[in-house]
């Protein structure tokens, strides 16, 4: 079957996030000038507007908490009608946390997510190139 959801499109600014995504590896942007992880990624530094900018590799193995969340009764895109309710959450990286990353927590029940709860980075395959990085509770 042919998967029906919105994939995100790869742009100038965020082609090495996603194309880390895809080997199943966190690479994240970096300014060289005041040394600030940058996500998601853009032209220039967030924090100080230096266009020097590089991208470091985080590894596959991302450990995190959760910030914040929501949890979604209704589709809001086509395609995501029979994944509902949907736990969109706000993830503070556990070895950076100025780094929060938004993705969906899998595989648990809503009434067990709270803020601060632990959660692991997986990879879910939307096609056979593309990966998108998720979240489940450990």
């Amino acid at each position: 079957m042919e998967y029906q959801k919105p994939i995100p499109v790869k742009t100038q600014d965020n082609t090495p996030y996603w194309d880390g995504a895809d080997r199943h590896e966190l690479i994240l942007q970096k300014c060289n000038s005041c040394h600030e992880y940058a996500h998601p990624p853009g032209p220039s530094c967030a924090k100080c507007g230096s266009t020097e900018l590089s991208w470091e590799s985080q590894g596959s193995d991302i450990k995190g908490k959760v910030y914040s969340y929501i949890i979604s009764y209704r589709p809001f895109l086509p395609g995501f009608q029979d994944d509902l309710p949907l736990i969109i959450a706000i993830v503070e990286l556990d070895k950076l946390p100025n780094v929060k990353l938004t993705g969906n927590i899998l595989q648990c029940p809503t009434e067990e997510v709270q803020i601060g709860m632990p959660v692991k980075m997986i990879w879910k395959e939307m096609t056979e190139e593309r990966s998108l990085p998720q979240w489940i509770q450990v």
